[in-house]
């Protein structure tokens, strides 16, 4: 669509009113939004979503709340130093209560039944590792989220929820899980409340930072700003090639109402490359990122074969053994990953900024995520 097709009543009452255009309005660009009319009611905020719903991870995850396994830390703590990783799960701990705080635990269906992360039966000698180290690990993160007893051993749950081929059970009582959907909804509904206009089917093509104004070319036309946010997340190459965020597509599933189902909870394994839970009495499953990193790095939607068959196959040989189920529902989401564990939060260009690369933690991650780039954009 041509610049000059919009009426005038659309240009002064949808386009050339933004005092900050924010790209993306997943969890982490709605928080911006959220933030920056929090901080300054009178301040004209415009989000642009090429979607039709928020594109990329944030309704398209498994609902984790969720700030790392037992296996995670300790891969993490082979290139960190111990204070980086503290920090960080301090980090994933704090953003999800600042969710929690910001829409409030019924509105996003919070539900605390606890983490665990299995580990098959030829995975006994890393599960023994991890169980050895418990007592350092949840004395590091005792003050990072203000608990003791983090992780403990839960061997004795296997036979009650069911599981085949697992040989050693790790818990954590202080994850959680949430309808995402449900959580868009009322990011949603709380920037609407301040007055922040949401525009989907709107992508980005062009940024040009044209010296007195931020001049944004998209499918819809031409927009002009005074600032930017890009929330993007793994699509922020796509505008600023130089952003080191490689694309992780997540395939999930989610089965038919399985009767009398045991599983309560979040569930990971396999260094939470496979994760699962329980969702209106069916299961969530998803993962398999890592059976092939390279066909996973794209910004394609869509499933494999490869990663089809080993989800239903572990469905059917470790998490449902001796269980008819059906599959309702497949879907996708594309992440955003870099070498480095923190998210990029900052100036790319005079007044453009951006918060991408949430590794994979978006619900954790996202509502900091968002506080932090209004805040450099403030």
């Amino acid at each position: 669509m041509a610049a000059n097709t919009f009426s005038y009543w659309e240009r002064t009452a949808f386009i050339d009113n933004a005092d900050v255009i924010i790209i993306g309005s997943g969890i982490v660009g709605l928080s911006a939004a959220l933030h920056l009319k929090k901080q300054q009611p009178r301040l004209k905020v415009l989000v642009l979503e090429r979607g039709f719903l928020p594109t990329g991870a944030s309704t398209k995850n498994a609902g984790f709340a969720c700030f790392g396994t037992v296996s995670e830390q300790f891969a993490c703590l082979k290139h960190s130093s111990a204070d980086e990783v503290s920090g960080l799960v301090n980090y994933k701990w704090r953003g999800l209560q600042r969710l929690r705080e910001n829409l409030g635990d019924a509105a996003i269906d919070y539900q605390q039944h606890g983490g665990y992360e299995l580990f098959m039966n030829d995975e006994t000698e890393r599960a023994d590792e991890c169980i050895d180290q418990l007592t350092y690990l949840n004395k590091l993160l005792k003050e990072a989220i203000g608990a003791s007893d983090i992780y403990s051993v839960a061997n004795a749950k296997i036979a009650d929820f069911g599981f085949q081929c697992v040989s050693r059970m790790i818990y954590n009582p202080f994850e959680g899980q949430i309808h995402t959907g449900k959580m868009m909804r009322a990011l949603l509904n709380k920037v609407y409340n301040l007055g922040v206009l949401v525009l989907n089917g709107c992508e980005t093509l062009k940024i040009e930072n044209e010296g007195n104004f931020i001049n944004l070319t998209t499918s819809q036309g031409n927009f002009k700003t005074g600032k930017v946010i890009l929330a993007t997340n793994a699509f922020a190459s796509q505008l600023f090639p130089d952003l080191k965020v490689i694309p992780g597509r997540g395939q999930v599933l989610v089965t038919k109402p399985i009767p009398g189902l045991k599983l309560k909870g979040t569930y990971h394994f396999d260094e939470g490359y496979y994760y699962f839970r329980n969702i209106d009495g069916r299961v969530l499953f998803g993962g398999g990122r890592n059976l092939d990193f390279k066909a996973e790095e794209t910004w394609e939607f869509g499933q494999t074969e490869t990663v089809k068959n080993k989800l239903v196959a572990y469905l059917k040989e470790v998490i449902l053994p001796d269980q008819d189920f059906e599959i309702d529902y497949w879907w996708s989401g594309i992440m955003g990953f870099g070498v480095e564990l923190k998210p990029i939060v900052k100036q790319v260009e005079p007044d453009i900024f951006c918060a991408v690369r949430c590794n994979g933690m978006g619900v954790a991650m996202g509502s900091l995520v968002g506080e932090e780039v209004a805040e450099l954009a403030l």
